[in-house]
């Protein structure tokens, strides 16, 4: 028996399909907004890049703008008890 490979985009089908009106280009101004540090966000991942895509299960969370790591920003989350910090591109966050 050859066992199922589980690769990072497993299980995503419809979490990463885009509604067939807002196929195309990807706009810039979201490629480059500029966050500050403490802005609220949303986790909405964009499916055409998938350079500094966060974890599946980190989709449509709330979070904090903690930190920023090169054009990456530093996501802090709560799940249950627990305050997880994520990595995430631009592109994949939405300011609430």
């Amino acid at each position: 028996m050859v066992k199922r490979s589980h690769g990072f985009r497993v299980g995503t089908r419809r979490k990463l399909s885009k509604h067939p009106r807002d196929r195309g280009k990807i706009s810039l101004r979201n490629m480059f907004q500029k966050l500050e540090i403490g802005d609220k966000v949303v986790i909405k991942p964009e499916p055409a890049v998938h350079k500094g895509l966060p974890f599946s299960r980190f989709f449509n969370k709330e979070g904090k703008v903690v930190d920023k790591r090169g054009s990456a920003y530093l996501v802090q989350i709560k799940e249950g008890n627990r305050l997880k910090k994520v990595i995430c591109n631009p592109v994949h966050i939405k300011k609430i």
